[in-house]
């Protein structure tokens, strides 16, 4: 329907109508917030959706009725916008959309987990965007899943049906926790995270939401990187050398890639609560430089991911710079059920690197 949204920051309209209209704002976000304020607008031909992005990272992604959290053929999509949590004043980035019919326009938030949490709004819906929000909700997901999971015990299982363009009635199954807010997706889901790169030091995304039975995949690129458990207490000393309780990091060991490497090694744990996960790079400086990832940081309080990584760039990455374990054992260890995830699959040849 429509092929491209405006550009982030300096606005670049789309071709306009001959009909001029208004400018309709809508709130991307906030602190705590995981939604579009307002989530649904009424626009005639002519008149500009502006989107305003606050707190945290969202983007602004054109999806269809049948398949609310996945990127329609063709459609228009802002790319992720990052905001700062202590920007409180602005200015905040925008992008504009200009409405060129009045057929429904269905939009969504790609961030992991958004989506699902029921991130999603919608231009012209007339009666349907609450069918559009619970479909969301439903457990599609914005990539193909790695696995199908077993329901984790005390989901219960719900059946809804919608109705689709054309008067087409849809049926949707999704797996819900007894009390949660929100239903659960029982389909678990395989988040990919890139580890380092050219003149790259970071894990791209670094921040992610993660769902009981989901894995999340570690790719590793260029230079000689490892993904390891800590604390949010001490981001960059393993979770072993700091648990309490016995708690057994996992971790990665160090994979070192080659600059001309195409085929790029991985690291994968699965998800087995929802409890807060803190890792960090234990390469030489990397921790210290902020060089560390989350799943499942809260969005508001003193323990966001913002807190976890400027905790260790102010600690400097002291104590994390010398392996006390190897690959080998790592992986045995991160199967314990005490380490709050089990490791899945290590995508290593022992031996591949000398």
């Amino acid at each position: 329907m429509f092929s491209k949204l405006l550009t982030i920051s300096s606005l670049l309209s789309l071709a306009l109508p001959l009909v001029r209209g208004v400018q309709i704002p809508v709130t991307v976000g906030g602190v705590g917030i995981i939604q579009y304020t307002p989530s649904s607008v009424t626009a005639n031909v002519g008149d500009v959706v502006v989107f305003t992005f606050q707190q945290k990272n969202h983007t602004v992604t054109q999806s269809s009725f049948q398949s609310p959290c996945v990127q329609a053929p063709g459609g228009f999509d802002s790319g992720f916008v990052p905001v700062a949590a202590n920007n409180t004043a602005g200015p905040f980035p925008t992008a504009q959309f200009t409405v060129q019919d009045t057929n429904p326009v269905w939009v969504f938030c790609r961030q992991t987990g958004h989506c699902q949490q029921g991130m999603v709004f919608a231009i012209n819906p007339g009666n349907q965007f609450a069918a559009f929000q619970a479909a969301a909700t439903g457990g599609s997901t914005t990539s193909a899943p790695a696995a199908t999971a077993t329901a984790p015990s005390g989901v219960q299982t719900v059946t809804a049906t919608v109705t689709v363009s054309g008067s087409v009635p849809v049926t949707t199954t999704y797996g819900s926790f007894p009390g949660s807010a929100a239903p659960t997706s029982v389909m678990s889901t395989d988040h990919r995270i890139v580890v380092g790169g050219t003149g790259v030091i970071a894990f791209t995304p670094a921040n992610i939401t993660a769902q009981v039975g989901d894995t999340i995949t570690f790719e590793f690129r260029q230079k000689n990187h490892t993904v390891t458990q800590s604390s949010f207490a001490e981001p960059c000393i393993s979770l072993t050398k700091t648990s309490t309780s016995g708690q057994i990091a996992f971790d990665s060991g160090f994979m070192p890639v080659a600059d001309n490497i195409t085929n790029f090694p991985t690291f994968t744990i699965q998800v087995n609560d929802t409890a807060p996960i803190w890792a960090y790079c234990r390469q030489a400086t990397h921790c210290g430089q902020g060089m560390v990832f989350a799943a499942n940081a809260v969005e508001s309080g003193s323990n966001t991911f913002e807190a976890f990584q400027a905790k260790a760039k102010a600690l400097n990455g002291t104590s994390s710079s010398t392996p006390s374990k190897s690959a080998a054992t790592s992986w045995r260890e991160a199967r314990y059920p005490d380490a709050g995830v089990a490791l899945v699959v290590f995508g290593v040849v022992v031996g591949l690197w000398v």
